[in-house]
């Protein structure tokens, strides 16, 4: 039986649940900024955006699922003036190299149609390589910008839920 993949809007109420992912997510990505963790044994400290997430009209927050259960989640900012932008993208260390992330990104690309901006940190190698496929199998081309201590960053079209 064939697996699926899903992403669904977070609602306020599991704002919580979100929060615990993202302590994941800030945990794994220690390893990339070097942050360390805050005099509370948590990293949440260091993403002070969340909240905006339900405050402002262009902030979307996302679960990604596996069958119905929590695979990780995907922070996108899609304003009608500006690219997409997949602010924070995150896939639980259970569900990597299974397709998941792959799939999740292509169905949040495939929801905003249209000029997408993703980023990554320059020394996230594993994630350059990871959205440089995925986007490759999207959308065919892409534009990358690589600069010196800045993120690493591709743009692309999306054509929407034909692609």
């Amino acid at each position: 039986m064939a697996s699926t993949v899903t992403i669904e809007v977070v609602p306020l109420a599991d704002k919580p649940i979100l929060q615990q992912l993202m302590e994941f997510y800030l945990y794994d990505f220690s390893e990339v900024d070097g942050k360390e963790i805050g005099p509370h044994g948590t990293y949440a400290y260091a993403y002070p955006y969340l909240d905006y997430y339900w405050r402002e009209p262009d902030r979307f927050p996302f679960f990604i699922k596996l069958d119905g259960r929590l695979a990780g989640f995907a922070l996108v900012r899609a304003a009608a003036d500006a690219p997409a932008d997949m602010a924070e993208f995150f896939v639980l260390r259970s569900y990597r190299r299974k397709g998941v992330g792959s799939a999740a990104a292509k169905v949040i690309f495939a929801r905003y149609p249209g000029e997408w901006t993703v980023r990554e940190h320059p020394d996230n190698t594993a994630a350059q390589v990871f959205w440089r496929r995925v986007i490759g199998e999207f959308a065919g081309r892409y534009e990358e910008s690589v600069g010196d201590g800045e993120p690493v960053t591709q743009r692309f079209v999306s054509p929407g839920a034909s692609a």
